[in-house]
């Protein structure tokens, strides 16, 4: 099978990256920028933000295209802003660029990005793999998002971003029995009360409605307000899963980070139908929680575990896991860089590209809070990697 193919190659800080990987049936666009920032007319034109998100899509749009894809077989979208003020513009110019099929999706805030006021990522799939979206019956979804809840494509099923949130259309906030009680000091505790509300009323539901589980699950990502929670989440995310936990990645949020500013923490998914293989490098288990697998291979799909630390260490970890995995490095379809300063970008890339040579790059990157989960870690990076 032939290799990944960079899409639409561009440089940046002195760093070659693409705007995108297709392989197989699968085309990422990854870490989009604007190609316009605005405001050039002040107050006289339209917000910079409106500006700055319509081009978004417009770039979205040709790497799709130049993968053989369009946005209308978008199956994911994962964004990262630095302004809460902004998203309403985001989901505009995504309601003109999409109309009724927006993906699955996930908006936090963090720090600090490489260009402008957001960052995003798209996953979509070519012509010749169904795509199809479901909205399950009991399944609050965010009033304003006009998200799909649920897609499906294949064996794989992909979740949005959800919130222990309540009544239609999440608008009754953190919903009471996710909370210790007013007043109360020790009635719980509320990362584990938040998560196993998100867990029982949400996720499971989105899972049964496209005839999945949660054994289903091989990767989740997890947008936390504090990472000094991420311990006592564990002992319900492993509870969840009878110990045998899919890939994680945590991302720090700013503080609030989420579209419900007291909310703690917010949840994606990918479930797979087919034949699950747990990855595990001893190599890893450093950079890991305790419990957690180096990666879950789903299909042609390598999930990597978040690995935090210094990217000059965590290269030769995760060329370990795709070998383990039988498939190599160079079929990386998308990395996401989680920084504690964005100064360290350059620096981070260039160990991939001691590694990879002069193969462009697919980056997203963003600036998150300090502490990471691994002291004096400077970045928490995330994988998918091709699996022919």
């Amino acid at each position: 099978m032939a290799a990944p193919e960079p899409l639409l190659p561009f440089e940046m800080h002195g760093v070659r990256l693409a705007g995108g990987m297709r392989a197989g049936d699968w085309v990422f666009a990854t870490g989009i920028l604007p190609g316009e920032l605005g405001g050039e007319r002040g107050l006289l034109g339209e917000p910079a933000w409106t500006t700055q998100y319509r081009s978004l899509f417009v770039r979205a749009k040709e790497i799709l295209e130049a993968g053989g894809s369009d946005l209308a077989h978008t199956v994911r979208c994962d964004q990262f802003a630095r302004e809460w003020r902004s998203v309403p513009f985001f989901h505009e110019m995504r309601r003109q660029a999409c109309g009724k099929h927006i993906p699955p999706s996930t908006t936090v805030l963090e720090e600090g990005v490489l260009k402008g006021g957001m960052t995003m990522n798209m996953v979509a799939r070519t012509g010749g793999a169904s795509v199809t979206p479901l909205f399950p019956d009991g399944l609050d979804v965010p009033s304003t998002s006009s998200f799909v809840p649920v897609m499906k494509s294949g064996d794989f099923v992909l979740v949005a971003g959800f919130m222990a949130a309540w009544k239609p259309g999440d608008l009754g906030g953190i919903a009471a029995e996710a909370k210790v009680p007013e007043g109360h000091l020790w009635k719980g505790n509320r990362i584990q009360l938040e998560l196993n509300y998100l867990v029982q009323k949400k996720l499971k539901i989105a899972l049964e409605g496209a005839g999945s589980s949660l054994e289903q699950v091989v990767k989740a990502d997890v947008s936390i307000r504090d990472v000094n929670d991420v311990p006592a989440f564990n002992q319900v995310w492993s509870k969840a899963f009878d110990g045998k936990v899919p890939a994680t990645t945590f991302w720090p949020t700013s503080n609030p980070g989420l579209a419900i500013e007291d909310a703690r923490v917010e949840i994606n998914l990918v479930a797979y139908a087919g034949v699950r293989e747990r990855i595990e490098v001893k190599e890893a288990a450093p950079f890991l929680c305790d419990g957690y697998p180096a990666a879950i291979r789903a299909g042609d799909l390598l999930f990597v575990s978040g690995l935090a630390g210094d990217a000059a260490r965590l290269v030769p970890i995760a060329e370990a896991i795709c070998k383990k995995a039988q498939t190599k490095l160079e079929n990386v379809l998308r990395m996401q860089h989680a920084h504690t300063s964005l100064k360290d970008f350059k620096r981070a890339c260039g160990a991939w590209q001691k590694r990879l040579s002069k193969r462009p790059l697919p980056i997203c990157a963003f600036q998150v809070p300090k502490p990471l989960l691994v002291p004096r870690a400077t970045v928490h990076l995330d994988l998918w990697v091709h699996c022919p």
